[in-house]
């Protein structure tokens, strides 16, 4: 009895690899300089070009959409706060702004992406992806993922810049599986004068968005300085019944050591609470519309459907239902999600001689989280046909990262250990609900009553070992090699804390420890500049993704019935794996930054948990289901013709093509050739910006291509257009305030209808499925910021 639906699919996408740690650190172009020296910027100024990126400054919101990593080895490209910001409110999901890059495809039910169970993030064709925040290890993110999700990790105004390759990332990424690309955040650091900024928006379905961040300057001669902010956004929903909630609170402290050494540390505690929207389906939309969601806070509606579910006197479905495939399911009381997180790392940055750098992270990470959905096919104690579960997870994770960089002749060697222990619990309770007329429903996110029954708690631990070693090696001014490996050692351990086994139907669950264990994953790549402006790069790499656990019947190896099948699982599952090609050109000037990047990727035992039975009573296994061939093309083109004017044109292509049919008990589904699901073939991007002295505009428009529901390929989702609008003014000062500026944005502007997530509950192998959400129409967003 699991939220993942389906007779007969995949739980997880054959092109999603979970994992331990989707985290991701530094580029292979850039070993020794995870961030400009501490105090004298020795490090940054002796590092060759390869280990640099250029941008062309102009005004900030004139800015390219995303600066061409000029040097790298590999597809880079960076975006500062002001490209950042300038294109999206206060508040909005810094992925929302990746997703203006090529290759790139971000969707979201939710204006701001507060709700994270109706977005998806893919970088060519993954959603196993490599995140860090100032080199902290972030985890893997998504819905009820074991990491910190980035839009709960830092406020967005809190962001300098993000760097993202869209490769394979480099050998010291610390990420356990990450076999698509990497994306690097770095907060800003506490300025040296006293003062603050002060952000207010307001916009569509009563939103709005408080930000504040105080910096206390430099407080001493010694050079200490904070920040402390403090940030608060709540929206209703533009359907439905409910709001998204999240606030959250950030601390930075930059403590220089001596002339050498730089001590900074990073903290962060959030709360969201997000009303979910519902799921839908071809049927439903064309039966329906988009706007059906859950039956808050109708009850009776609720009740109704579950009494006619379990065939009761009273039963009866909404006006319209009964005309559905699936009338039951297609709504259901309410699906809250909450969570909490606690974040914090520590690093020391130390140039130890003019040749030899270290650098060490100590970090630590607490997380709650609860997933809440009515489920009217269980029956509460007091005979109400209906209860209120909580699929939640509890997570403490913590561990150090450190490296060692030394310069001699024309070589940049690096190496490193990075280690984690992560000790994770996911558990599945059953809440009960009032009968009709008698009491108040279950309201997770303001009084959750105790459970009446818990039908299991998995309790796991997580210990990975991961070092690497690389070298830079500049031949000539114009040619810079890179070459490396990293190493992984990794066990898995679960151990069973609670089992019903009137739920689970087993006396005993599985139980065991699992090593995925890699001793040499190499990387390679090379740039050559033949001319000025003109540059090629060439890059190679393979991963490694290890296996994680979730509760039963989710999915993981742990997660089958039997122990038999856990150790048969253990015996024959082979972790997933990547190879990673890539063949690229550049060209940047001050006028023109250009991008034509060729890749293919051969992915191999890729892992699918195959479910048998309804979405309600299912037995799932994890199994090797074959390979992936990807082939793509991202190209992009920004000229800046005049100071302030910048026109952004981006194409991807992506080809990903199932290399086996899929065999399950008795059926072959014919997957073989066919395009993978949830992600497109196609995609365009499209920018123009404009500033004026103080006035500023933009208008960015893109092309979502169709996108497969199916494995077979038999139902699909069309393209869509979404185009979006700002524009604002920079007033000057006011006394105590400082750069007073208006903002205005528009989301959706011509208010097309289109899908926007999909494959959230899975995917079917064939046929129409209920794993699809909605984009938000229009949405209107004023913003009034400053400094004082």
């Amino acid at each position: 009895m699991s939220r993942r639906r389906l007779t007969y699919l995949l739980a997880t996408s054959m092109l999603v690899c979970p994992g331990l740690d989707a985290v991701a650190q530094t580029a292979a172009s850039q070993p020794a300089g995870k961030a400009p020296h501490a105090v004298h910027g020795t490090a940054a100024r002796r590092a060759p070009a390869a280990a640099r990126s250029v941008a062309y400054h102009g005004d900030s919101q004139g800015e390219s959409v995303g600066v061409v990593g000029h040097g790298s080895t590999r597809q880079e490209q960076t975006l500062t706060t002001a490209q950042l910001m300038s294109r999206m409110v206060p508040g909005t999901t810094p992925l929302k702004a990746l997703g203006t890059l090529p290759g790139v495809s971000f969707n979201s039910s939710d204006p701001l992406g507060v709700d994270l169970w109706s977005q998806s993030f893919y970088v060519r064709g993954f959603s196993a992806l490599g995140f860090t925040l100032d080199g902290i290890p972030l985890g893997s993110q998504g819905y009820g993922g074991l990491g910190a999700n980035i839009n709960t990790a830092i406020s967005n105004l809190n962001i300098a810049k993000v760097t993202v390759s869209q490769g394979a990332g480099a050998v010291d990424v610390p990420a356990a599986n990450n076999l698509g690309g990497v994306m690097q955040f770095y907060s800003i650091d506490p300025s040296d004068r006293r003062g603050g900024t002060l952000s207010q928006t307001f916009g569509s379905n009563q939103a709005y968005q408080t930000f504040v961040r105080l910096n206390s300057g430099v407080l001493n001669p010694s050079g200490t300085k904070f920040f402390v902010s403090y940030s608060r956004t709540d929206e209703n929903k533009w359907k439905g019944y409910g709001s998204q909630f999240l606030q959250q609170v950030n601390f930075k402290l930059v403590q220089p050591i001596g002339q050498s050494t730089k001590m900074t540390a990073f903290f962060d505690w959030d709360q969201s609470e997000a009303d979910t929207y519902g799921d839908l389906s071809k049927n439903i939309i064309n039966t329906l519309g988009y706007r059906v969601d859950y039956y808050k806070p109708d009850y009776a509606a609720a009740y109704r459907t579950a009494l006619f579910a379990h065939g009761l006197p009273g039963g009866s479905l909404p006006p319209g239902y009964a005309g559905l495939d699936d009338p039951i399911d297609a709504s259901v009381y309410d699906g809250p999600a909450t969570g909490h997180d606690y974040l914090g790392g520590i690093k020391f940055d130390s140039q130890l001689t003019d040749k030899l750098r270290w650098q060490t992270m100590l970090y630590a990470h607490g997380k709650s989280w609860n997933a809440f959905w009515t489920n009217p096919w269980v029956t509460s104690p007091n005979g109400a046909p209906l209860v209120e579960q909580n699929e939640g997870s509890r997570q403490v994770r913590a561990g150090l990262d450190t490296g060692l960089t030394y310069h001699i002749a024309h070589h940049m060697v690096n190496l490193g250990v990075w280690y984690e222990n992560s000790q994770p619990q996911d558990f599945y309770k059953f809440y009960q609900e009032p009968i009709l007329g008698q009491g108040t429903p279950v309201d997770p996110v303001n009084a959750l009553p105790p459970a009446f029954a818990e039908q299991w708690r998995y309790g796991y631990r997580y210990d990975l070992v991961q070092t690497h070693l690389q070298d830079t090696y500049r031949v000539t001014r114009n040619l810079t090699i890179n070459a490396g490996f990293r190493s992984i050692l990794y066990t898995g351990t679960n151990h069973i804390i609670e089992n019903d086994p009137a739920y689970t139907g087993m006396a005993t669950l599985p139980t065991g420890s699992i090593s995925n264990n890699a001793a040499f994953l190499p990387q390679f790549s090379i740039n050559y500049r033949f001319l000025p402006h003109h540059e090629v790069f060439f890059d190679f790499a393979e991963n490694m993704s290890v296996m994680t656990g979730s509760g039963y019947n989710q999915g993981s190896p742990w997660g089958g019935p039997t122990q038999a099948a856990f150790d048969y699982t253990k015996t024959h599952l082979k972790p997933e794996t990547a190879y990673v090609y890539e063949l690229g050109y550049r060209y940047t000037s001050p006028w023109a930054v250009g991008l034509l990047a060729l890749y293919h990727t051969d992915y191999l035992h890729r892992q699918g948990s195959v479910n048998l039975g309804s979405i309600y009573n299912s037995v799932s296994v994890l199994e090797n289901v074959g390979s992936v061939n990807m082939n793509g093309v991202d190209a992009s083109l920004n000229l800046m013709p005049i100071r302030g004017l910048s026109i952004y044109n981006s194409i991807s292509y992506n080809s990903s093509r199932y290399a086996n049919n899929l065999n399950t008990g008795d059926v072959v589904y014919d997957i073989k050739g066919k395009q993978a699901v949830n992600y497109p073939e196609l995609m365009y991007k499209g920018s123009l910006s404009y500033t004026y002295r103080g006035a500023f505009a933009h208008i960015d428009t893109m092309m979502m291509g169709r996108r497969y529901l199916s494995y077979t390929n038999d139902v699909s989702v069309p393209h869509y257009w979404l185009t979006n609008l700002g524009a604002g003014y920079h007033f000057g000062d006011y006394s105590v305030l400082k750069n007073v500026t208006a903002s205005f944005n528009v989301y959706n502007l011509t208010n097309i209808k289109y899908i926007a997530n999909m494959g959230e509950l899975g995917n079917s192998f064939s046929g129409d499925d209920q794993s699809m959400q909605a984009g938000a129409p229009r949405q209107l967003y004023g913003t009034i910021s400053t400094n004082f």
